[in-house]
């Protein structure tokens, strides 16, 4: 299982942690994505940390505002948003696939219930 929380309402140029924890599978050996579904829109990858601790991004807009972490201890995988801009409102969800990471979300095995972000300008 996967639960993502965090989300919330901030103005533009703001700041958010969303977190992941994870339980029911072995977490160290799962590389952990954040996907993000914006209303009409198809839900897409946009950061990824994989087993070994490898980063993915998968969205041009997101790079270097978009900082992802894990927290093998905790079974915890965080996303720290930096300079919200009003095109990051969309629902988040964090999900799952071994080993290595994808941004297909078909590829992934194990999904969160979203956490809404929205950012007012």
């Amino acid at each position: 299982q996967l639960q993502a929380s965090g989300g919330g309402l901030v103005q533009a140029g703001g700041s958010l942690r969303l977190s992941c924890a994870a339980s029911g599978f072995t977490f160290e050996n799962y590389a952990i994505a954040w996907f993000r579904q914006a209303p009409g829109k198809e839900r897409q990858g946009v950061i990824c940390s994989g087993r070994s601790g490898a980063l993915s991004a998968y969205a041009d807009s997101v790079n270097g505002r978009f900082t992802i972490s894990r927290d093998n201890a905790k079974n915890t995988v965080y996303l720290q948003i930096n300079s919200l801009k009003p095109e990051d409102t969309a629902t988040y969800y964090c999900a799952a696939r071994p080993y290595l990471c994808s941004r297909d979300r078909i590829a992934m095995r194990h999904w969160g219930k979203g956490t809404q972000v929205t950012v007012s300008s």
